[in-house]
């Protein structure tokens, strides 16, 4: 009987402990996100600023693997833009009527330029740290575009009490809040050209909205198809209601 109590004591202190731990957890800072809710749809001159940030910060260390330049038609830019934008980056082609290997500017039909060769250079690169592909990274973390507007934004001095590893960096969002990535976003570091305020925050906002388009790109589609489809059945479930009552009213 004893030690009946003694389990159930000790598994009321373990989750009292796990829901003390729980509810000090910061809570992500939310956004109101024009893509959110059922009628959401993006905001494509922030997906444009948002795709410079990427181009001028993040593209030297992080991939979007699953992203096509023609992709970019769909946020407003013309073919003519999209091969100018291509044109600006390097790949790999071949081999060549000689079997070797040669470079070319990239087209729309290629894939966003991986920054690395491969794996290891990439490692070798960041620290023995892989920076993540950002193709569908919005939808690869919990908590999406705000976790990932808070991780941009989240970085501190340390805590007195926490000791960072080598080449490490103190962000509060972070699973054991250390982070490989240095800050990546500072006022004026990048320039608009559409006049928008290029604070960091601004940045990291549009960055984020660039990276939930290319992890749902469909997401206006879907939504609009959504919307019909809860109209359509809206007025048929009008329409069974008023035959089942005129059937009903003529039987009585």
């Amino acid at each position: 009987m004893l030690r009946k109590f003694a389990i159930i004591f000790l598994v009321i202190t373990i989750n009292s402990n796990l829901f003390a731990a729980e509810s000090s957890k910061e809570k992500l800072i939310k956004q109101d996100w024009s893509f959110n809710g059922i009628t959401g749809t993006y905001d494509k001159a922030a997906i444009q600023r948002g795709l410079k940030v990427y181009q001028e910060v993040c593209a030297g260390c992080h991939s979007m693997n699953l992203i096509y330049y023609r992709d970019l038609e769909d946020i407003g830019f013309s073919k003519e833009q999209i091969k100018v934008i291509a044109s600006e980056y390097t790949v790999l082609d071949g081999p060549n009527d000689e079997g070797e290997m040669f470079e070319r500017p990239a087209r729309p039909a290629d894939k966003f330029v991986d920054p690395y060769m491969n794996a290891q250079e990439a490692r070798l690169s960041n620290n023995g740290s892989y920076p993540p592909d950002l193709s569908v990274i919005n939808k690869s973390r919990k908590g999406g575009a705000d976790y990932i507007y808070n991780l941009l934004i989240g970085y501190e001095e340390p805590p007195a009490d926490i000791v960072l590893g080598e080449g490490m960096y103190y962000n509060k969002w972070m699973d054991g809040k250390q982070i490989a990535m240095p800050t990546p976003l500072y006022d004026g570091s990048v320039d608009y050209e559409d006049g928008t305020e290029n604070t960091a925050i601004q940045l990291a906002k549009d960055v984020t909205v660039f990276l939930q388009w290319a992890a749902e790109p469909e997401l206006e589609e879907r939504k609009r198809l959504g919307v019909k489809v809860i109209l359509f059945f809206i007025i048929f479930g009008i329409f069974v209601f008023l035959s089942k009552r005129r059937l009903w009213k003529q039987i009585h």
